[in-house]
């Protein structure tokens, strides 16, 4: 059995969930804040098998859903740009902005094209030195080093038609403007896997020590799921809350500090909007100045009507 099927094992998930299920108390609400973690328990069933009193809660997890008006239309901007070739991961095409969707303006003829990495955006402007490569540079924590990685690549391969529109937003400030709304009831989180693994698990110590909510970092298999929410409930029921490290095999406390040293080198912070949530301070990714070469809202004169 590989590693990765022993966190798929029904023998190895039932003593747990059984563990869960003789759980009693007062209701709570468990929130993941990752949309990899809402799909994953979704796709597992873990809902249905929870005790009546848990409440499983997703949270803002995912860039794509988060990715305001105003930034799609920014983009869209970008792409009816004559001589711009505006490429994206796929998963942006279909979401509306203000009046219709990069995928709508690819269909009107406009150049639109779908990469799987920025190394892809980066060939295009090597290939096309005619055109300007944008990279609308969507995602958290976890895809902002390879955005970095870009930036640096296009500088040392003196790369002049390549440039990115950053919407890339950070998931800690995003988690506590959440909890200060004071709007849901959050008495432990499952904490995002692939973001620790960038920021650190010691990242999320703010959670027990500030907010007294018990967290647990979670990967995104069944019993990675069940672990982590059988260890929020256990430190729920003894009114101890702290940090567990539920996802050890990938994350570390400090993170990958190579990767996150990359970030913030290339990336300083803003204010961001976020749908659904308002602007949310210091939670954006924005160039710093002497990267400003690389800011396609620097490079081309787009203007973009505020939106509701």
């Amino acid at each position: 059995m590989s590693v990765l099927s022993s966190f798929r094992d029904s023998k190895r998930a039932r003593p747990i969930l059984e563990r869960i299920q003789s759980r009693k108390g007062e209701p709570v609400s468990v929130m993941e804040f990752c949309g990899g973690h809402t799909v994953a328990i979704f796709k597992s069933g873990i809902r249905s098998v929870m005790p009546s009193h848990v409440s499983m809660l997703s949270g803002p997890g995912c860039p794509v859903c988060v990715t305001s008006n105003a930034d799609l239309d920014r983009a869209i901007a970008l792409a009816k740009t004559e001589g711009v070739i505006l490429t994206t991961y796929g998963d942006m095409l279909k979401v509306p902005g203000s009046h219709e969707s990069l995928a709508q303006v690819k269909a009107q003829g406009y150049a639109v094209q779908i990469v799987y990495s920025t190394l892809d955006a980066l060939k295009l402007a090597e290939e096309h030195p005619d055109k300007q490569i944008v990279f609308f540079a969507i995602g958290f924590e976890t895809t902002a080093p390879a955005s970095a990685a870009a930036i640096l690549q296009a500088r040392a391969r003196a790369l002049k038609n390549f440039s990115i529109c950053s919407v890339m937003k950070l998931t800690i400030p995003g988690a506590k403007a959440l909890l200060s709304m004071g709007e849901v009831r959050v008495d432990g989180v499952i904490g995002p896997g692939h973001v620790s693994s960038i920021i650190g698990a010691d990242a999320w110590r703010f959670l027990p020590e500030e907010h007294g909510i018990p967290v647990a970092i979670s990967g995104f298999e069944p019993v990675d799921l069940l672990a982590a929410t059988d260890a929020i409930l256990q430190m729920i029921e003894e009114k101890k809350p702290r940090l567990v490290n539920a996802y050890s095999r990938i994350v570390k406390p400090e993170g990958n500090r190579k990767a996150w040293g990359a970030v913030q080198q290339v990336f300083g912070l803003e204010a961001s909007s976020w749908r659904g949530f308002g602007e949310i301070p210091e939670s954006g990714l924005v160039l710093r100045p002497e990267y400003a070469e690389f800011d396609a809202n620097q490079r081309f004169d787009i203007v973009v009507e505020p939106t509701a």
